[in-house]
């Protein structure tokens, strides 16, 4: 495959397997209406060769909304002073309309969500009922105590969002139509979202591709650390798109190896510098402190005034 922007993913690869996974959303469709109106969502399914030293999370931003238009999306603000919870809702969702943002179905400010949602079954509720959480970045670091730890264990924890942008619905729309990579360090596979079956063919790829471009830049190891790629939906097995070259892996170890080495070049260079600083007048070697004492004691000898008596020798008998 030519490599296209740091990636090696072919689109028309890409492309027959989008039109299977439709094709057979279609048949399910088909044998039980009651599936008819319902979209189910298309991911794709990232295994890389070395799994990452540490947890990630990549935005990655998609010319197609992956989204359908009637979703629903909560945000999370702070409390307005001098204003009551129903007033500082009121007060965002004016701010919402006046941009022309209209995907966000359900506004919270901080008081309700602490007063309503403290009970456990109502955090759980809360999670079930919306598909996509923000969060005005001047409460985040409130949330996670406020949520719960199974937001951030399914990943559907709120994203920050900058609610004084004067962009503010180009800044929604990136994290609306966008998706996330969530990296840890505890295995080797990861979902990303790309689209829904209720898209076209054509949108779904492009996303795809997107995605690929992201993975290519933004992933530990880059493009090299890319194993398998697959797509799949919710109920259907997984399609491969990429199988990457061993010689990748290869190349992966060499480039690992060379880092490793560097790392400890350095710090065998710095432990050589701290023992010779480190070292005694004695063993032969003057450390820094010595070379400025005598430093000191010759420029003190040399600017010794004139007046000082000088040892008068004795005279040797004739």
């Amino acid at each position: 495959m030519a490599e296209t922007g740091g990636h090696e993913l072919d689109s028309a690869q890409v492309k027959k397997a989008v039109q299977a996974l439709l094709a057979y959303q279609k048949n399910k469709g088909n044998a039980n209406s009651l599936l008819l109106n319902e979209h189910d969502r298309i991911s794709m399914m990232l295994t890389v060769w070395r799994i990452p030293p540490r947890e990630q999370a990549i935005r990655i931003p998609l010319p197609h909304a992956i989204r359908p238009e009637v979703c629903d999306v909560c945000l999370f603000t702070r409390d307005e002073p001098n204003m009551t919870s129903e007033q500082t809702e009121k007060f965002y969702k004016k701010l919402l309309a006046q941009h022309g943002i209209k995907q966000i179905s359900e506004v919270i400010a901080l008081k309700r969500l602490k007063k309503e949602y403290k009970p456990y079954e109502a955090k759980r509720r809360l999670l079930a009922s919306f598909d996509l959480f923000l969060s005005d970045a001047r409460i985040r670091r409130f949330l996670p105590s406020l949520l719960g730890k199974h937001f951030y264990k399914a990943k559907r924890e709120p994203q920050s969002v900058n609610l004084k942008s004067n962009h503010l619905a180009a800044v929604l729309n990136r994290f609306v139509q966008g998706t996330q990579l969530h990296i840890n360090n505890k295995g080797c596979c990861y979902s990303i979202r790309v689209g829904h079956t209720d898209m076209k063919v054509g949108d779904i790829v492009e996303n795809a591709v997107a995605v690929a471009k992201v993975l290519a830049e933004k992933l530990p190891m880059k493009w090299k650390n890319v194993k398998i790629l697959h797509l799949k939906t919710q109920t259907s097995v997984s399609l491969p798109i990429f199988n990457s070259s061993p010689a990748n892996l290869h190349e992966l170890n060499l480039s690992l190896k060379k880092t490793k080495n560097k790392k400890e070049k350095t710090n065998k260079e710095k432990k050589a510098n701290k023992k010779a600083k480190s070292k005694s007048p004695d063993s032969g070697v003057t450390s820094d402190a010595t070379i400025l004492d005598e430093g000191k004691s010759s420029s003190a000898e040399k600017s010794e005034p004139d007046d000082v008596e000088e040892k008068i020798p004795k005279l040797a008998p004739i």
